[in-house]
Parts: C-alpha cells; structure tokens; sequence
C-alpha cells in the first residue's frame, strides 16, 4: 500500500503564490508518476501537472502552463507543486495522485490518492 500526504494549501489573495506538496510513503516503485489533480465543487476533477518520477517529464495542464511548476525529490519522495500568479479560477481541493503511466491525464490513470489541501484565491 501506499500513503500520500498532501500539505501547503491555504487563502491567498490573486496574483500571489503558494505551493503544495505530496509525500509518498509505503510501497512506492522507482517507476511511477505523479500527478496534480484539482477539484471545484460541482465539477470534475481535473489534471493540474504530472511528473514522471523517474525521468522527470512533466506535464501540464492549458490553463496553468507558465504559472505553475511541478517537481520532485526522489530522495524525499515528496512532489511539489509551485504555483505563481494565481486567479480566482485556481481554487478547489488540490488532490495528488500515483500511478503508473505518463503523463497519466486522467484520474483513471492514477491507483493512490492523498486526503486533498485547500487552495482558495481571492480576488
């Protein structure tokens, strides 16, 4: 089994920054990836960014590329996600999942899932 813990969000106010991360413990391989999801209330949950834990390739959503970065530390075994210039639009529960395939678009594509963190933004 594996755990993932998310943590970071919060109430930021439009344009500003926060980033969140998502610790992995348990029986995690070398190959897997790792993948941002978000959710408003009402509606579906989305991909944000995915990284390839192995490689390092990324993924990223339309409506966040040149705004929010993913990364990783293997050693930590902890994604990040590092998002700039944040709007209204960017609110709802961000969700990290794991799975194995890229860039894993979908949550079908992911078996594990953290609790969710907050990110409200302000206008």
């Amino acid at each position: 089994q594996v755990q993932l813990v998310e943590s970071g969000g919060g109430l930021v106010q439009a344009g500003g920054s926060l980033r969140v991360s998502c610790s992995a413990s348990g029986r995690t391989s070398s190959r897997y990836t790792m993948g941002w999801f978000r959710q408003a209330p009402g509606k579906q949950r989305d991909v944000v960014a995915t990284i390839n834990a192995s490689d390092g390739r990324t993924y990223y959503a339309d409506s966040v590329k040149g705004r929010f970065t993913i990364s990783r530390d293997n050693a930590k075994s902890t994604v990040y996600l590092q998002m700039n210039s944040l709007k209204p639009e960017d609110t709802a529960v961000y969700y990290c999942g794991m799975g194995p395939w890229f860039p894993g678009g979908s949550p079908r594509d992911y078996d594990y899932w953290g609790q969710g963190t907050q990110v409200t933004v302000s206008s």
